[in-house]
């Protein structure tokens, strides 16, 4: 009897939906779940302060187009949207997310019940994900968050397809994929790694099928707009992708393996890992095992290509609806056995929402190992006193200087924060090389002098003829941050028209 208990045991048997077997939706313990998330999401919206990325969206909120070089417009149309809606606040551009954490749970709890998976293992499953990696998503605007609903949605459609051969769900699948193609074209790893799995481990007649062809077509279709923007604009983002990887590859590389263990909690790491072994094994699977082969291929390319680690989460967390409907049919109605999976939950909460969430008094942060942990959070510290600390010296130059100055950057975090906060202080306008504010083109000839923050003065050098620093970042609170003791100078004299200059400030990372 105990031999029929084990998780490892092949006794899975898919419901069939034609005989009407297929569990019931959870609706109400979803919802319930859903609910608290959101409630967390909004009860600290408005922790800590805008993060870089979110800084930066504003201002491309206000300069919509196509695409931009480093990413599609879709996210920064939610903020500017948003922000249209509710205001020019923090709370508000981070509604979008917030709604995208919220579908993103709905969506897991249907790949669940697709897999066969009742009201305990949707209820396993969403409050899994709620406590850790969907929770910490859905804190900031960012492109991860519509990122994972689209392939949630196209891993729910394609298991449709694949387990209840219904394959028309190929079509919503392809719309889904063309839909993301806006957001970001990370989409693509997903449906190579789809492929890939359905060559080595079949139904490889669904390669053959009329209808995953449509699908294909409805996303090429969809998305045609925004690839017509790389293919005009010569693949910026291809450039962009090559940059990151050039930065950051190699850390991204060496930490992998242990943020594909933590992403999901690290006590609850068992689940997706059981779920992996498990689409492998069982016959009732096999269907939908293509998906834990794209996992691995998608985590392959990842790998190659020096891709960030998160990529593949959303092929993550399928694994983890499926270890979910494992887990919770081996501890059944037996509570004790319940007591290892709950555990794991809460012990994920407790430690992931620590490190993801501003649970933690700003002026506690610094001396904690949150900030290392986790450059989201130090990455939401100080915009406003670094602001301040430029508008100070801004305002220590003579009123001459002043007319004629502009403020320049490295990176679109600052120039994000000067935009958001600077006005208070009446400070001139931002320029910076980095990524799309680079088109957004040079100072004006007739701005001879710049407050520059961040920039190396050996760049600073082939510009101005004179620089001198003035004073440095300090958010005040021991956070250490990108920002955080970098120079503030003040540079006069650019040695040609700043057109002839501009390039040589332009970098991509």
């Amino acid at each position: 009897m105990q031999a029929r208990d084990e998780i490892g045991r092949d006794d899975l048997v898919l419901p069939s939906e034609s005989a009407g077997q297929l569990p019931r939706f959870a609706a109400g313990p979803v919802a319930v779940v859903t609910g608290l998330c959101v409630a967390l999401l909004l009860a600290t919206a408005g922790g800590y302060g805008y993060h870089r990325d979110e800084l930066y969206f504003r201002i491309l909120g206000r300069h919509l187009a196509w695409g931009y070089v480093d990413e599609p417009p879709l996210t920064p149309l939610l903020g500017r949207a948003a922000t249209a809606l509710f205001g020019d606040n923090l709370v508000a551009l981070r509604l979008p997310a917030i709604l995208c954490a919220a579908a993103a749970l709905v969506v897991a709890a249907l790949i669940v019940r697709e897999l066969g998976g009742g009201t305990a293992a949707q209820v396993l499953a969403t409050a899994g994900l709620a406590t850790t990696a969907v929770a910490i998503l859905g804190h900031i605007l960012a492109t991860a968050n519509l990122d994972l609903v689209v392939w949630l949605l196209v891993i729910l459609f394609a298991c449709r397809a694949l387990l209840r051969d219904r394959p028309r769900w190929w079509l919503a699948a392809g719309l889904a994929a063309g839909v993301g193609l806006y957001n970001k074209q990370l989409v693509t790893l997903l449906l190579i790694g789809l492929a890939v799995g359905l060559l080595i481990s079949g139904p490889r007649r669904a390669l053959r099928s009329p209808w995953l062809w449509a699908g294909v077509a409805i996303a090429v279709v969809v998305g045609a707009p925004n690839v017509v923007y790389q293919i005009t604009h010569g693949w910026p983002q291809l450039e962009m992708s090559a940059a990151i990887a050039r930065n950051k590859g190699q850390d991204d590389r060496i930490t992998f393996v242990p943020l594909q263990l933590a992403l999901l909690g690290p006590p609850t790491a068992a689940i997706w890992i059981i779920g992996l072994v498990r689409v492998f094994r069982d016959e009732a699977w096999r269907p939908v095992r293509a998906l834990a082969w794209a996992y691995l291929a998608a985590s392959a390319l990842t790998l190659i290509t020096g891709g960030q680690p998160y990529y593949p989460i959303g092929l993550l967390v399928f694994l983890y609806a499926a270890g979910a409907v494992v887990v919770a049919r081996w501890a059944g109605r037996r509570r004790a056995r319940w007591v290892w999976p709950i555990a794991g939950v809460t012990l994920s909460a407790a430690t992931t929402l620590v490190v993801g969430l501003p649970l933690i008094p700003v002026t506690s942060l610094g001396s904690t190992g949150v900030p290392a942990a986790s450059s989201v959070v130090g990455d939401q510290v100080g915009w406003p006193v670094y602001v301040r600390q430029v508008a100070d010296v801004f305002a220590g130059l003579p009123a001459a200087d002043q007319a004629r100055a502009v403020l320049l950057t490295a990176n679109y975090g600052e120039a994000g924060a000067l935009d958001k906060y600077g006005p208070r202080y009446h400070l001139p306008a931002v320029y910076s090389g980095h990524n799309e504010l680079y088109n957004f083109g040079p100072p004006p000839d007739s701005a001879s002098v710049a407050v520059v923050v961040g920039l190396d003065p050996s760049r600073l050098n082939a510009v101005f003829t004179t620089c001198a620093t003035m004073g440095e970042l300090d958010n005040g609170v021991g956070v250490d941050n990108e920002e955080q003791g970098v120079a503030i100078l003040v540079c006069r004299g650019p040695r040609e028209p700043w057109r002839a200059l501009w390039p040589l400030l332009q970098h991509y990372d």
